[in-house]
């Protein structure tokens, strides 16, 4: 019979997987806050440039639903649990830009990106504080920001003149 552990092989470090959580959480909140902003922001785009940005913000969505999982799957690899039911998202993450009905496909990006620099905050802290605890950690966050500031960059160039 072989012995099989039962816990991750990193959670005897309760410093490192802290330390993760901490930095980590409010990245996958704000990921997940993305994602059903994204959404609503999509289903109410109107304007001249409707079909593209309609079609970009499917795209931001999945990235930042990607991204969230990421964050929190690293949490969970490193022995602690994540709360991200809706109701703790809602609580902890700051009152989005994105309006409720119906908005000009201008105006609803200026919103969107709001909301994206305000996760990209979060995601450079996390960079930041993970530097000194966990570098594997620190990676998945780089790489959750690069792709953050790519869709932002789609974005803002239909602002662009």
């Amino acid at each position: 019979m072989t012995n099989t552990q039962t816990t991750p092989a990193t959670a005897a470090n309760p410093d490192v997987a802290a330390a993760t959580a901490q930095f980590l959480t409010p990245v996958a909140l704000g990921l997940q806050a993305l994602a059903v902003n994204g959404k609503q922001a999509h289903w109410n785009v109107r304007g001249a440039n409707f079909i593209a940005i309609h079609e970009l913000l499917d795209t931001v969505v999945t990235h930042a639903q990607d991204g969230a999982d990421q964050a929190a799957e690293r949490i969970v690899a490193l022995g602690l649990p994540i709360d991200a039911r809706v109701t703790t998202v809602a609580e902890k993450t700051p009152a989005t830009a994105v309006p409720a009905g119906f908005t000009q496909w201008d105006v609803l990006i200026r919103n969107v990106i709001s909301d994206m620099d305000a996760v990209i905050a979060d995601v450079q802290a996390a960079i930041d504080g993970l530097d000194e605890f966990d570098l594997t950690s620190q990676d998945i966050a780089i790489a959750i920001k690069e792709s953050l500031e790519k869709d932002r960059w789609f974005l803002f160039a239909h602002l662009a003149e």
